[in-house]
């Protein structure tokens, strides 16, 4: 069994702004439409189990942490309004769908992995997102990322090897370089080189000498947490919940107002091969 976890935001940006290379205007669900069709096109590949993250909103708990931090502030109208739909849509594409309030879609991602991991059933858990934060999410050859745009699998090794550190240090390092994409800066001085020889010779940041960053040791710690992905999050009790049964009868209608009707033959092709696999 491979699960496979999206990251529903991600991938509604991507599909906003790759339409905007060939479209003067933006279409009303062109997004939602291009991560339909993206998760219509795994199943078809043979993804039995998956579920996908979105941000219900933009802020979270941690904006409370650090009033720097990312919002929904500048997002352009004609992409926020296709947020919610997207999530409507996937349900009745039949997909597990996790919105998120209070907690990010990166979090839903980290504990929807942990959930599956603990299933000894699970041969491969990929998470489908470039994004840094879920690198720590990483374990061995079993809990992967998938960058969907590159085709690069990056498993624990080569977590090692994009950053120098091991997936269970990601947190101090983007704590002492920063996310500008989440909006906290690191630590004034502290590039990656840095970063890295720091962690390779102390460990995390709370296992630093104290005089290791000086002043700067509780913002330290402070952007640790804010880069440390929730992975407790109870979204499923068992894997067996992720598996995809099909589309619910809604879902033509969607697709034909969307603009690919033949987007749900798609998909009801998809579960009818499936349902004989099983067989």
């Amino acid at each position: 069994m491979i699960v496979h976890l999206v990251d529903g935001t991600y991938e509604l940006f991507r599909h906003f702004y790759g339409l905007r290379r060939f479209h003067k205007t933006d279409p009303p669900f062109g997004a939602v439409l291009g991560v339909l069709r993206t998760v219509v096109h795994m199943l078809e590949e043979g993804a039995t189990h998956i579920g996908v993250a979105t941000d219900h909103v933009i802020e979270s708990f941690r904006n409370d942490l650090w009033r720097d931090y990312k919002t929904g502030e500048g997002i352009e109208p004609a992409l926020w309004k296709q947020f919610h739909p997207l999530e409507e849509f996937l349900v009745a594409l039949g997909v597990t769908t996790w919105p998120m309030v209070e907690l990010e879609a990166d979090d839903a991602l980290a504990s929807a992995a942990h959930l599956a991991a603990k299933d000894k059933r699970v041969e491969k858990v990929c998470i489908w997102t470039p994004d840094k934060d879920l690198a720590q999410s990483v374990v061995g050859e079993r809990v992967v990322q998938v960058d969907r745009k590159s085709g690069k699998i990056r498993d624990e090794k080569g977590v090692r090897e994009k950053f120098g550190v091991s997936p269970e240090f990601i947190p101090d390092y983007l704590a002492l370089v920063g996310d500008s994409a989440d909006g906290y800066p690191g630590l004034i001085g502290c590039g990656p080189k840095t970063a890295v020889s720091l962690i390779n010779k102390y460990g995390h940041v709370e296992d630093f000498p104290a005089d290791g960053l000086g002043k700067s040791r509780q913002q330290a710690l402070l952007f640790k947490d804010l880069a440390t992905l929730r992975s407790d999050s109870p979204l499923f009790k068992k894997v067996d919940e992720l598996r995809w049964r099909g589309p619910k009868d809604s879902f033509p209608a969607i697709a034909e107002k969307i603009g690919d009707a033949r987007l749900a033959v798609r998909a009801q092709d998809a579960a009818e091969r499936l349902s004989k696999a099983r067989l």
